[in-house]
């Protein structure tokens, strides 16, 4: 190994890397920051006090309404940006993705009602879902091929960092510096959205275009979404949604709604021991972040076993192992009866299946694409797959909102969810196309 690389990757090649982790995880920083503040935003925007049945149920059912429409403009955020950056090149489409879900997100602290805070939601979701594909690309077309899989990996560990980085700036704003005020404190979480414009600059900066995008860019078609449906790409283009759709059902159930059943759990525990009004919203905003960061942990573990598991499996037995462990893991969790405490500490083995599974693909759809398609199919494989996820948070909140504050409609609900792994492994011999192996498509 020469001294200016490391792992086999040149200092440039860390610089995509880093570029791409940490768009990514600003993504999902971004994306999650409404779901840690919902129990005290809602509440505000729709003029009911704090703790009443009608805030409880108000919460619940907007948490899951809003997280839905964000992943709907998600998925058409993907689509849209991802042939941008077939048509303008990655660096651009990447900068424009960047800026456009930080803006949107700091906007949300200036609403007034629950109308303008879905508007402001929607405009940070299409830069939310565009960025996604356009780093993928970035990172498989940049880095040696050799070390597409690990380079890919690292990238994915970025989105459960992300997640608890929106949980610690959540406790600390509204836990700690603005515990007194949580009507308005939500305004200043929302507000630290405005944090990746800093790497939107970088990249500007910093990073140049794909050479293999570059190369292609003035020659040939130009790159249509039908294209993935033609007789040449159809079977790639399923191969990619089948197992992005199962996943992110999976992982928005699970995800949009940890800080929610925290807070539930800590509720329940509240309740059978002497603790003032003051210690139980404490241990509320802690459970919150105890819930996420459990459950995200898990998956960055998960998310590390993605690499050697498809370089020694293959890319479809490194899914069907992870689906097969979420039915399992989801089962045992949500399903019997357990103390508040246990629940929570379990769920640290459900992100390890259910949120390491995202590991895969940050690296598996790059493969499936020739580069003039590369950045719209994976985006619009990865992301699409949230039009079908929308659904998840809307029915869990949907039956939450009449639960009264108890977690046991939120842990029957996820107890279901396992059907939805467990069909995905059934499916995926059939569907999804091994790439080990292959050389990324020129």
């Amino acid at each position: 190994m020469r001294r200016a690389e490391f792992l086999g990757l040149s200092p440039y090649h860390w610089l995509v890397i880093a570029a791409a982790w940490t768009g990514w995880g600003f993504d999902l920083f971004d994306a999650l920051l409404f779901n840690f503040v919902a129990p005290n935003c809602i509440p505000a925007l729709v003029h009911q006090p704090r703790g009443s049945a009608g805030a409880h149920a108000a919460t619940v059912f907007w948490t899951g309404a809003i997280t839905s429409i964000l992943l709907v403009g998600w998925a058409l955020g993907g689509a849209m940006f991802g042939w941008v950056a077939d048509r303008i090149g990655r660096k651009r489409a990447l900068l424009i993705t960047i800026t456009l879900y930080a803006v949107g997100t700091a906007l949300c602290s200036l609403a007034t009602n629950i109308w303008q805070l879905v508007v402001f939601r929607s405009i940070a979701s299409l830069g939310i879902g565009g960025e996604w594909g356009i780093g993928a690309a970035l990172v498989a077309e940049g880095v040696p091929e050799n070390r597409r899989v690990e380079a890919g990996t690292i990238v994915a560990t970025a989105g459960p960092i992300g997640v608890v980085l929106a949980a610690g700036v959540n406790y600390q704003v509204a836990g700690v510096w603005f515990a007194g005020n949580p009507e308005t404190s939500w305004r200043y979480v929302f507000l630290a959205g405005l944090a990746p414009v800093i790497l939107a600059f970088a990249v500007r900066s910093l990073l140049h275009e794909s050479e293999r995008w570059t190369a292609i860019a003035t020659s040939g078609p130009k790159p249509s979404l039908l294209e993935l449906f033609g007789p040449k790409m159809r079977a790639s283009t399923m191969s990619g949604l089948l197992p992005a759709v199962a996943a992110l059902l999976a992982w928005w159930a699970c995800g949009a709604f940890m800080p929610l059943l925290g807070g539930a759990l800590a509720a329940e525990h509240a309740s059978h021991v002497e603790m003032t009004p003051a210690a139980t919203a404490l241990l509320g905003e802690a459970w919150k972040a105890r819930a996420s960061n459990a459950f995200n942990f898990g998956g960055l573990v998960g998310i590390l076993f993605a690499a050697p598991i498809a370089r020694r499996f293959g890319r479809r037995p490194m899914f069907i192992a992870y689906f097969l462990y979420s039915t399992l893991i989801l089962a045992v969790t949500f399903g019997p009866a357990l103390a508040p405490q246990t629940r929570l500490a379990m769920l640290f083995l459900v992100g390890l299946g259910v949120n390491g599974i995202l590991g895969g693909f940050i690296f598996y759809l790059p493969e499936l694409f020739p580069t003039r398609l590369r950045g719209m199919a994976s985006g619009f494989c990865f992301n699409f797959g949230r039009v079908f996820a929308a659904a998840g948070p809307l029915i869990v909140g949907t039956i939450a909102s009449h639960a009264g504050g108890s977690s046991a409609p939120i842990t029957r609900a996820l107890f279901w969810l396992a059907a939805i792994p467990l069909t995905a492994a059934l499916l995926a011999r059939f569907v999804i196309i091994e790439t080990r192996g292959r050389t990324l498509p020129a």
